[in-house]
């Protein structure tokens, strides 16, 4: 999983619907279900679905997949033809899932790289159609199912984050818990067992048609290259639904590890148990891959998953300190995926103007330290300000090309004659961007002139208003 969402991207302000004071959208959602919903008011086995197609609901998933955007499915619409498709064909649909006669089109595959650099993780992209329809069934059954949820379960919840589970985490720590069941569930989302699920939904869902559409979403087939596949496992992330269903299967592993007493948390597939004894969590650890197994057919992968001491794991993408372990960190692959992301910038950076690779810069790093705000050790910021300084630096040596120039920018910026003609050398930009005329030239002061942000200073300023 990624680590809680520290990648965003502004949306677009929610247009107000009939019922906030505000004229709704033209989407065509005209409310002819009340009669039906009537006839099917408390009848827990028909209604659900009238609540699924009933007109605020439906503008309100609309708006919702408007704000997100996205990437067109496999027909190619995209959201800003969503209305104007709704207009002309929505009662059409309507009807469709209604009888429970609509079928899903297919998912388009694609990969993108895991954070590690390991491999890649695979999305299903639904049409915009069907996203619109998956999260007017979200906005139905989450508060049918939010209730009956762990208190330990912190993924993909209204008010939860993962900073509430990272803080969970340490609070059993600091109760005496140091040795962690780190599980690591093998290719979660791709090997859901559709009957297994559909099982644990059909509890609390009575309606036939609701269940029938959400196992048609879970067999829609695949399309990669022009190719459906079918599928008869898995939930593929990028669907609007699959939050949802995973934490409704994963439910009964909560219920499990409450029921024996057991100290976790879990974001998504993301579980952490704390324990008191090494010996103790391998017993813990050996027990759920059984349980997983044979109650959920999930498989725990072993090289990744272990028991150890908690400064020795991550936990989304926070680390615990060494030598105090009761203190928050960044975790080093955590500070190597931001650099490896920068890195892109700096080169990019080569030939533009530095001040518009700083602003750049900023809308990666300002993300990055909210995230990660409840870092207590502030060395994990002072060194990264180091490390990004001493790439502007370089960029700047670099953009100045030959020793002449370098020789007169630096006695433009105010630097000795003595300690300028020090860049008449042959080393790269790499070690000149830490020499006493670069410093002298591009001082820190400077460089935050310039509008660059300190992530030290960054996170001192929101732990100041938190």
């Amino acid at each position: 999983m990624s680590e809680g969402g520290p990648a965003s991207k502004a949306e677009k302000p929610e247009r107000p619907t009939s019922g906030g004071g505000g004229t709704a959208p033209d989407v065509g959602f005209e409310d002819q279900a009340d009669t039906a919903r009537e006839e099917n008011s408390g009848d827990e086995s028909t209604g659900l679905i009238e609540e699924v197609l009933r007109r605020e609901n439906m503008l309100k998933a609309y708006q919702r997949v408007e704000r997100n955007d996205g990437a067109p499915g496999v027909d190619g619409m995209t959201v800003e033809q969503l209305a104007g498709h709704c207009r002309e064909h929505w009662e059409r649909v309507r009807q469709l899932v209604r009888s429970g006669g609509y079928e899903p089109q297919a998912i388009r595959k694609v990969e993108i790289p895991k954070p590690d650099g390991k491999g890649t993780r695979t999305l299903g992209i639904p049409t915009v159609m069907d996203r619109m329809i998956q999260q007017a069934v979200l906005q139905v059954l989450q508060p049918i199912f939010e209730p009956t949820f762990s208190e330990n379960s912190f993924g993909f919840r209204p008010g939860r984050s993962a900073h509430g589970a990272v803080l969970r985490a340490r609070e059993y720590i600091e109760q005496g818990s140091e040795w962690v069941v780190d599980l690591d569930l093998e290719k979660f989302f791709d090997r859901v067992n559709h009957d297994v699920l559909m099982a644990r939904v059909a509890r609390r869902v009575k309606d036939k048609r609701v269940l029938l559409l959400i196992r048609r979403y879970l067999q829609a087939g695949m399309m990669e290259g022009g190719l459906v596949s079918p599928r008869t496992e898995g939930t593929p992330q990028g669907s609007p639904l699959s939050p949802l269903l995973s934490n409704v299967l994963l439910d009964e592993l909560d219920k499990e590890l409450e029921r024996r007493g057991h100290r976790f948390v879990r974001y998504a597939d993301d579980c952490n148990v704390y324990v008191q004894s090494q010996a103790a969590g391998e017993r813990v650890m050996a027990s759920l891959e059984s349980f997983l197994s044979k109650r959920l057919r999930l498989k725990i992968n072993r090289e990744k998953s272990a028991v150890a001491r908690p400064q020795e794991r991550k936990f989304l993408g926070y680390g615990f300190n060494h030598r105090r372990i009761r203190e928050l960190t960044v975790a080093p692959q955590s500070a190597q995926r931001l650099k490896s992301k920068l890195k892109q910038l700096f080169r990019r950076g080569r030939g533009t103007k530095l001040t518009d690779t700083i602003e750049r810069i900023n809308r990666i790093t300002r993300g990055w330290v909210a995230y990660f705000r409840l870092c207590d050790v502030p060395s994990c910021f002072e060194a990264l300000d180091g490390w990004v300084r001493r790439h502007l630096r370089a960029i700047q040596w670099r953009q100045w090309k030959t020793p002449r120039t370098r020789y007169q920018k630096l006695r433009q910026l105010g630097v000795p004659p003595s300690q300028a003609a020090g860049a008449l050398n042959r080393s790269g930009p790499w070690r000149n961007a830490i020499a006493p005329f670069m410093h002298s030239a591009l001082r820190n002061k400077t460089l935050t002139r310039m509008g660059l942000v300190s992530l030290l200073a960054e996170s001192r300023r929101l732990a100041s208003t938190t």
